[in-house]
């Protein structure tokens, strides 16, 4: 089952989050401290967690401001439903589902799950109940009169169904309708029981629904374990620290006593098996020291009881072994960073070989590591986590948001104490302290391509690099002529800026440039081919691509098709007939709705978060126009 949207509703400095688009496999919650990251993730936690006793409490998270206010006017809040999930079953469990109640009984495989601040869960379907009603009768035979009875127009509910057949009064003589109404209430008893066609269907799907799995700062692993008691130990009662070392214990065996065997060999044995395990993750995913590793030792520590007998204490030690520098130190006494790496490795072995379906909420994670250790953990992330189950975090850092992948992004950002955090996919309307980590991730990358390519293709801005990489991809996959590997695209912010952006870096770089087709010759461009910064035949137009003197990128789709774009990105509903004019497309949409220009960015952010709708719908006239453009520019590589 997947996640498709979460709405959080008067939990701490969320008001109304709007419904929050979740992605197939990772979702990226990007914005300032403070800014409702951990609270999104914290009510979405409560739906459904992993974790025994972990509940809302109406004292601690309601808004506090809201909380006398929304009293006093007689709201119980108790009975509020901060979180709503929309969930989608898969093909699989739709057939399950239908096998049991009948074809047609799901309308749309839509499962909707809400939680109450008294802890009441709620769900629904969007059910019909008339085909369940339908298929419980089906290869059922009746008299002409007994049917007419149990198949009244308002029969819709199994439970009227149920009844109106528990009362039928019958003929001693009519054995046949008899044995039709018991076998009848029979198949009712065996799929039903004694509950609706929503409760039995809850029933049958409640173990496919995902539990949410949380971890953050406080998981890290402790340093020393205290085997026995953290096995004995009620689960419910357990520290986040101590969950993490007990998952570290189960990779171990030790629900065998492989750990406590007084063999010694036989323990050696298991304790090595964990630390070649952890050690190969660690080895993987963590490029800052490829020369660790993981050696847990145990220790039986004597203790007095109070009663004045000793006992002995079973202990797990964690060290790590450094064989560059031929030693080893206590896990505790590495950088937060790795704790916190390891600490995770370790949490998600629990989890990793279940059929249990969970989806995983990553609070901040990876503060402690360095900008190239938090590359590595979004590596496994994408490896390890997204390709079996749904990944969702939060974070301020550059590193931690992929350039290749903004559609994973999620703005988050407090408007003020009435609005409250607000979460958007839109990026063009959050202030510039909350796109940070954004541009901080684009700029990273611009920086590593420039040093690094030897061939770089300079666009105005993003919305060209959007059209440009996504149709570049399509093409390529249809056997048709796409970029060139050897392209690193750098997208510079605006025409105005490329003249700079070339005169600064022409020299040491092989640059062409892709231009608009109505900057008035570009004049400062020509004058740097001339006097060598750039070369005339690495200038491309627009306008030279589809013969015309005014052309923006826009103007390489087909207009019915840039049009079903911007509609759909703006909510409008223009037609080809409604531009009349032979000008730069986005151009006579401005003049037809009467406005300067509008945000050209808009509609490439819907074309990108859309693409696998779009890509199969774009005319031949599109496709060939950006074909030509692509062979165009990856003739001046060498020139």
């Amino acid at each position: 089952m997947k996640l498709l949207e979460v709405t959080i509703k008067k939990f701490r400095n969320i008001i109304d989050s709007t419904p929050v688009r979740i992605q197939d496999d990772i979702t990226c919650l990007v914005g300032k401290n403070e800014s409702g990251k951990t609270s999104f993730l914290h009510s979405l936690y409560r739906l459904n967690p992993y974790r025994p006793n972990v509940k809302f409490k109406v004292e601690d998270q309601y808004p506090a401001w809201l909380e006398k206010k929304d009293r006093m006017k007689g709201d119980n809040l108790e009975e509020f439903k901060p979180v709503t999930a929309k969930f989608e079953m898969t093909n699989e469990t739709r057939k399950e589902v239908e096998s049991i109640f009948g074809e047609g009984v799901l309308k749309d495989g839509i499962l909707i799950l809400e939680r109450t601040y008294g802890d009441e869960l709620s769900y629904d379907f969007n059910l019909d109940q008339k085909i369940a009603v339908k298929n419980i009768l089906k290869d059922l035979t009746f008299s002409r009169e007994t049917r007419a009875e149990i198949s009244k127009p308002e029969i819709n509910l199994i439970e009227e169904l149920k009844k109106v057949a528990s009362a039928l009064v019958l003929p001693e003589e009519n054995v046949k309708d008899k044995e039709g109404i018991a076998l009848l209430l029979e198949r009712i008893k065996k799929i039903y029981g004694d509950n609706s066609l929503k409760q039995a269907l809850w029933l049958k799907i409640q173990s496919k629904v995902p539990k949410f799995i949380y971890f953050d700062k406080y998981s890290t692993l402790p340093y020393t374990v205290k085997i026995r008691e953290l096995l004995k130990a009620n689960k419910s009662n357990l520290k986040d620290d101590e969950l993490t070392a007990l998952a570290l214990l189960k990779m171990a065996g030790a629900e065998d006593d492989y750990l406590l065997n007084p063999d010694y060999e036989r323990r050696k044995r298991e304790l090595e098996n964990v630390a070649n395990a952890l050690t190969q993750d660690v080895l993987k995913y963590w490029s800052q020291n490829r020369e660790l590793r993981v050696a847990p030792d145990i220790e039986k520590v004597t203790q007095n009881t109070p009663n004045g007998q000793v006992s002995v204490i079973d202990e797990l030690k964690i060290r790590i072994w450094d064989n560059k520098h031929y030693l080893s130190l206590p896990f505790n006494e590495h950088s937060t960073g790795f704790q916190w790496f390891f600490s995770f490795l370790a949490a998600f072995s629990e989890y990793e070989n279940k059929n249990e379906p969970v989806i995983i909420l990553l609070d901040e994670p990876g503060l402690g590591l360095h900008g190239r250790a938090q590359a590595d953990f979004l590596l496994f992330i994408e490896e390890r986590l997204a390709d079996k189950r749904q990944v969702i975090y939060s974070t301020h850092s550059p590193f931690l948001v992929q350039p290749n992948h903004l559609e994973r992004a999620r703005i988050v950002e407090e408007k003020d104490r009435h609005a409250g955090t607000k979460i958007t996919e839109d990026v063009f309307t959050s202030d510039p302290d909350t796109l940070f980590p954004l541009q901080g991730a684009l700029g990273y990358d611009l920086v590593q391509h420039l040093f690094i390519s030897k061939n770089n293709l300079i666009l105005e801005g993003t919305s060209d690099f959007v059209y440009l990489t996504v149709i570049s991809d399509y093409l390529r996959d249809s056997n048709r002529k796409f970029l060139d590997e050897k392209w690193s695209l750098v997208p510079v912010g605006g025409a105005d800026l490329i003249p700079t952006f070339v005169a600064l870096l022409g020299n040491h770089l092989d640059v062409t440039v892709i231009v608009d087709s109505r900057k008035e010759g570009h004049q400062k461009l020509s004058n740097l081919a001339a006097n060598g910064y750039l070369k005339d035949k690495r200038i491309i137009t627009i306008g030279e691509i589809i013969s015309t003197k005014l052309a923006d990128i826009e103007d390489l789709f087909d207009v019915t098709d840039y049009l079903d774009i911007y509609n759909k990105a703006f909510g409008k509903d223009h037609k080809p007939a409604d531009l009349p004019g032979s000008d730069q497309v986005v151009t006579r949409i401005a003049r037809y709705e009467s406005i300067v220009r509008f945000d050209h960015g808009k509609p490439a952010d819907y074309f990108l978060r859309n693409k696998l709708d779009i890509l199969p719908k774009l005319s031949a006239t599109t496709l060939t126009n950006f074909e030509n453009l692509i062979e165009q520019i990856n003739k001046t590589i060498g020139k």
